[in-house]
């Protein structure tokens, strides 16, 4: 029986070699009609200093989808104690994971070579189509890329946010940058915005391969498997956000295919700010309490993550290391995000495929 991930390559690989069949005389031709394709991220500072992560902060914190309440005590928070103190020590947790090669965040590198790589994949459509890639807060911005698809003919530019489930916080304030970009255009183009891909067959099947494989290179078993999801604010979920939901559902999907149950795949939730209740389990808490039950050795995955970022190399990879360790614990590994790997494009590419259709 064919596995899903190989009948959705050979179904994809039909329909891109169908998009790149000679167009018949009554049809217009495709350059006529470019499309564009935008690969969208959360954000990163253009460089791992105060000044940069300030201004990145003060964008992303700023943002009515990530603090809803923005009113008189969040602002006085915001610019009186958080903008004025944070910037340094998240400086210093950039500096640790920056990119000096290219001098830039790794989520801009991976995101970057992300677009690079399904623009080659995608290359048989035709050279009417092109792909290229965006940030939500800092550079290059929604804006300026949706306007530069446009100015090189694009009609129809579909949006494809890296993040497999959905949040407001995410997906949601990339649809309205999107959207606001769109009000300032007089000749708009035509718009998809992808679904969340959180239950999609060949995202599961690419998570538990890539898992599977990297703990057969470990030299030792891990006891635990923590799978942590960037966390939000209990609040927003009781308000009808599906994140939760979604989050739930990969986990399901997740712990089947790699058949662990509930006490060896863990789903916890990182990255909690401020005061307000946040979901649970915590990350750092659950690796703390492991680490004091006796467990030695644990893996990380991060589903909820596209690409390596501040959250899982530094976060994850350094901080919850560090609780781990300090609380009696002794192996700690965390396996990459599906990042530009061969199966991380293979999701990437039957995404794009699968929300063109139609206009390819």
């Amino acid at each position: 029986m064919q596995s899903p991930m190989l009948r959705i390559m050979n179904e994809a690989s039909s329909i891109a070699r169908a998009a790149a069949a000679p167009l018949h005389e009554d049809r217009v031709p495709a350059a006529a009609h470019k499309i564009g394709v935008l690969l969208v991220n959360l954000g990163t500072p253009e460089a791992p200093d105060a000044a940069s992560v300030r201004r990145y902060l003060k964008e992303f914190l700023t943002d009515p989808r990530v603090i809803e309440n923005q009113g008189l005590v969040w602002k006085l928070v915001l610019n009186g104690i958080i903008l004025p103190v944070r910037p340094r020590r998240k400086a210093h947790d950039y500096q640790k994971i920056w990119n000096q090669e290219r001098n830039e965040s790794p989520l801009k590198t991976i995101t970057r070579s992300q677009a690079e790589k399904l623009g080659s994949i995608l290359e048989p459509i035709g050279p009417h189509l092109t792909v290229d890639w965006a940030m939500r807060y800092g550079h290059p911005s929604i804006a300026e890329r949706l306007e530069a698809l446009a100015a090189q003919g694009c009609d129809r530019i579909l949006v494809l946010p890296l993040y497999p489930q959905y949040c407001a916080a995410t997906t949601g304030t990339g649809g309205d940058e999107v959207f606001r970009a769109l009000m300032r255009m007089r000749a708009q183009p035509a718009v998809r915005i992808a679904a969340p891909y959180f239950d999609d067959p060949i995202y599961i099947e690419a998570l538990a391969s890539s898992t599977s494989a990297e703990l057969s290179q470990l030299d030792f078993k891990p006891e635990v498997v923590l799978a942590s999801f960037h966390g939000v604010p209990q609040e927003y979920v009781a308000k009808g956000d599906p994140y939760y939901a979604h989050c739930l559902e990969t986990m399901r999907l997740l712990r089947q295919q790699l058949k662990l149950d509930e006490s060896k795949l863990l789903l916890t939730f990182q990255s909690r700010f401020g005061r307000a209740k946040w979901l649970e389990p915590a990350t750092d808490r659950t690796v703390k309490d492991l680490a004091k039950r006796g467990v030695k050795s644990i893996a990380v995955i991060t589903p909820g993550f596209s690409a390596d970022c501040l959250e899982t190399l530094e976060e994850i990879a350094v901080e919850n290391a560090h609780i781990f360790r300090k609380h009696g614990g002794e192996n700690f590994v965390v396996i990459p995000c599906l990042n530009d790997s061969t199966p991380g494009m293979l999701v990437i590419w039957q995404m794009a495929l699968r929300e063109l259709k139609g206009w390819v």
